[in-house]
Order: C-alpha cells, then structure tokens, then sequence
C-alpha cells in the first residue's frame, strides 16, 4: 500500500506542480472549447489523456521502446502548440473541434506518457512488477487532472455567467495565450 501511495503522490505532483505547466497548458487547451455543462465530456477526453499517457509509460518501463529526452522535450509543447492552433483555427466549427479533442488527447497523451518515462524507468525496479506504481501513478494524474479542469471550469462559468464573456472570446483569448508560451517552449527546446 505504501508503493500505491508513493506514486499516487507521485502521479498527483507530476500535473499539480508548478513544473508540470506543460501538462497544465495540454489541458487547458483540450478544454478551452468546451463549457461548464459539458463535464462529462471533459471527464472522457482527460481520461483518454491519462489512457494514452499510461500506455506509453508502460510501454517505455517495459523498454519496448525508448525516445530521447530532448526529443521528448520538444514533442510535448509541440503537441500544446497544435491543440491550441486546431482551437483557434476551428473555433467556428466547436462540434467538429470537439471530436477531434478525444483523438487529440489520446494520441498527444502518447507523446506526453514518454516525458516521464525515464524517470519511472529508474524508479520502478527491474523486479518490481509495474502494475502497482502504474495504477497509482495514474490515478494520482488523473486526480490531478480533475482539479485542474474543477478550477478551469469554475473560472470559465464566472467568466460566462457573472461577467458574461462570450464562449468565442474566451476560445481564442484562451488558446492564443497558451499557443504564444507553448510555441515559446517549443522554439527553446528544438531538438538541434
């Protein structure tokens, strides 16, 4: 149990914290199109993050595959600058934006699953069976992922109910500031 809580901790820290604003940024942009109302969506789409997340976390400690760091690095505000474009560009077409934002999440949830992997790959011991931290490690993201978007959504419904912001004006106020530091993380971290 003590395992399970270590990297439930360790799950929760990796969104929560102020060095996680890339996953922070990854989120807001995937639910910057959606409203208040649409809860249950968001609860799929961050799901179908974590999913994708897990999937190359697991994949990564198992070393199946390895990807290095800087490249890592670089893909990760890359898939924030295109999540965040898709927004700007579809803001017309929020039903259409919004389905494509499952594919997003699960496919750049790949992406961001192999920023923590070598980490975990030297935490998690060779005989230690990784469905123990992994089942943490998750819920502890997913968790995280879950107050992230309460505070995103309780901000978004004063905006639009107190204030009266209109969902279009917030879309692209919101994913042209996250574009501008995302691509700013990207152009720092280019590969080369």
């Amino acid at each position: 149990m003590q395992d399970f809580l270590f990297y439930l901790h360790l799950g929760w820290e990796h969104i929560i914290s102020l060095d996680a604003l890339d996953h922070q940024l990854f989120v807001l942009a995937l639910i910057a199109v959606y409203s208040y109302s649409d809860w249950k969506k968001i609860l799929i789409l961050v799901t179908a993050f974590t999913i994708g997340h897990s999937i190359t976390l697991a994949l990564s400690i198992l070393d199946v595959f390895r990807v290095p760091s800087d490249w890592v690095e670089f893909l990760i505000p890359l898939t924030i600058v295109l999540t965040s474009l898709d927004n700007i560009l579809m803001k017309n077409k929020k039903q259409t934006l919004m389905r494509a934002n499952y594919y997003l999440a699960l496919i750049f949830g790949l992406i961001h699953g192999m920023g923590f992997a070598n980490t975990a790959r030297v935490m998690i011991a060779k005989s230690q069976s990784i469905a123990i931290p992994l089942l943490g490690f998750n819920i502890g993201l997913e968790l995280g992922q879950i107050v992230i978007v309460l505070a995103i959504l309780i901000l978004l419904f004063i905006l639009l109910k107190i204030f009266k912001v209109n969902q279009k004006d917030w879309i692209l106020f919101v994913s042209s500031g996250v574009f501008a530091l995302a691509l700013k993380m990207t152009l720092e971290r280019i590969p080369f």
